[in-house]
């Protein structure tokens, strides 16, 4: 009796392999003049780098670094969902004060009794308490004094 062969089919190509996607790349690349960068880049990289520091090692370099950090730690500490409606409020916000006109009729101070008549209206204390609580709260971290921001975000100390 015969024996059974064993034969396995090989897939149809369907695309180029990956030599053939490699090769165009580098094609890509060359004509581009990627390539002649890349390579004059790593022969002056003695000079590049001594831009690079020079640039860093400057008062102003050093500031805008620190404070995209301390950017950073701040967005870090805000939840995704309190951070969208802070942003669309205020995009809303500034929509309404964009289209804002002013009503001929009422161009006028509304004078003792429109201000006591104010006090008395509730959709604007409403309106008015969250943004007096957050003036509060901002004055209130205004006056705490920081060292250095790396502790106050991470409560560990650093050592100089």
């Amino acid at each position: 009796m015969a024996q059974r062969l064993n034969y396995e089919v090989k897939p149809t190509p369907i695309g180029p392999s990956a030599r053939e996607e490699l090769d165009t790349l580098l094609e890509t690349l060359h004509q581009r003049g990627l390539l002649r960068f890349a390579n004059d880049l790593a022969g002056a990289n003695d000079r590049v780098l001594k831009v690079l520091v020079d640039g860093l090692n400057k008062e102003g370099s050093l500031n805008a670094i620190q404070n995209l950090s301390i950017l950073g730690m701040a967005l870090s500490r805000i939840e995704p969902a309190q951070f969208y409606k802070v942003a669309f409020a205020l995009r809303a916000a500034f929509d309404a004060l964009g289209g804002y006109q002013p009503d001929r009729k009422h161009d006028e101070a509304p004078g003792v009794t429109g201000a006591y008549r104010m006090l008395h209206d509730d959709d604007l204390w409403a309106a008015l308490m969250p943004l007096i609580e957050g003036l509060k709260t901002f004055a209130r971290e205004l006056d705490t004094e920081v060292d250095k921001p790396i502790t106050a975000f991470s409560g560990k100390k650093t050592d100089q």
